[in-house]
């Protein structure tokens, strides 16, 4: 491209068509922030937006200084912006009790169902996804966002429908070889079809997440924006997540930059004049790399933190207004 994009998020407002929007990259980077500032300015433009925290820290409830959980809840102060975080680990240790439960609830039995569930590796992020899922389609929400976890589970959990069709292609090998032995066993200790419907219900969702998927890969429903700080590690993650996404087909085109300093010419602060010289470094690194194809967003370092509403409403005007420093 000749001309460099415009350094907002304006464009995932405008793009009305948008319906997943993963905000994700290295721990520390202020995800969460950006994800819910993004959540509460494009609850403006539609009509019921759903943030959701796939990362086990669950920061969303400190942020917005209010108590979520795995079910969807109003956040305080909006009427069609909601929230939910989902413990991964927790999905599929409910499966199996429920399912162990449905079947007479022997200790035994159950402890085998969790042994083989957990033997294939990745079950948890496909696990974790699959819920996320089950509960969005009973809704209706227009546009969900999701404050993913640091940038390695993000890539696990992006690449689920391969996991997932690997962990069934196992499920399905065990159950040839050693169902008869499984179902006798289990008959014996009073698990009844205890095994048939933690299966049935993979399969299940292996339809939806298949489903999913689909829509993932098309740029008009689906976008990522990366978070990252201006040092080197935090450039290099970015980086290696643009390449991972476009491998995976996803599209990805926003990039936030948080925690930028703008000391005032006249500082007499060796320490900020040094790591300014330094974060304009990398900033001139990323320009080279994705001005042109990348929306840019920097946001300044603050000097509290943006936690409740009120701060994040305020702070999240940036990201559609650029940010203009003092005088330096």
């Amino acid at each position: 491209m000749d001309e460099d994009l415009d350094p907002t998020l304006q464009n995932l407002l405008d793009q009305t068509s948008l319906r997943w929007i993963f905000v994700g990259g290295k721990g520390g980077v202020g995800k969460t922030t950006t994800s819910c500032s993004l959540a509460v300015q494009m609850a403006k433009v539609r009509k019921s937006v759903l943030l959701i925290s796939t990362d086990p820290a669950h920061n969303l409830s400190d942020a917005f200084s209010q108590q979520f959980s795995k079910d969807a809840q109003k956040v305080n102060g909006f009427d069609n912006l909601y929230a939910m975080e989902i413990d991964p680990s927790g999905s599929i240790q409910e499966m199996i009790e429920q399912s162990a439960a449905s079947a007479g609830g022997n200790n035994g039995g159950m402890n085998m169902m969790q042994d083989i569930a957990f033997s294939i590796p990745g079950v948890d992020e496909a696990m974790s996804f699959a819920e996320v899922m089950k509960q969005v389609k009973s809704t209706n929400f227009e546009v969900i966002i999701f404050d993913t976890a640091p940038t390695g589970h993000t890539l696990r959990f992006l690449s689920f429908p391969t996991v997932l069709e690997k962990a069934l292609a196992k499920v399905a090998e065990l159950s040839g070889r050693f169902g008869p032995m499984l179902n006798g066993l289990l008959g014996q200790q009073g698990m009844g079809g205890a095994d048939g419907d933690m299966f049935a219900k993979l399969d299940q969702m292996r339809e939806t997440i298949t489903e999913v998927n689909t829509q993932f890969k098309d740029p008009d429903l689906t976008t990522f924006v990366a978070v990252c700080i201006p040092e080197f590690l935090s450039l290099y993650e970015t980086e290696r997540l643009i390449q991972e996404l476009t491998k995976y087909k996803i599209d990805v085109h926003c990039i936030v930059v948080n925690q930028l300093l703008y000391p005032n010419k006249d500082s007499t602060c060796a320490q900020c004049n040094a790591r300014r010289k330094m974060q304009q470094k990398y900033l001139e690194q990323m320009a080279d790399l994705y001005e042109g194809d990348f929306h840019i967003v920097k946001l300044p370092q603050l000097t509290e933190e943006v936690r409740g509403t009120d701060k994040i409403k305020e702070f999240s005007n940036m990201l559609l207004v650029p940010y203009t420093p003092p005088a330096v």
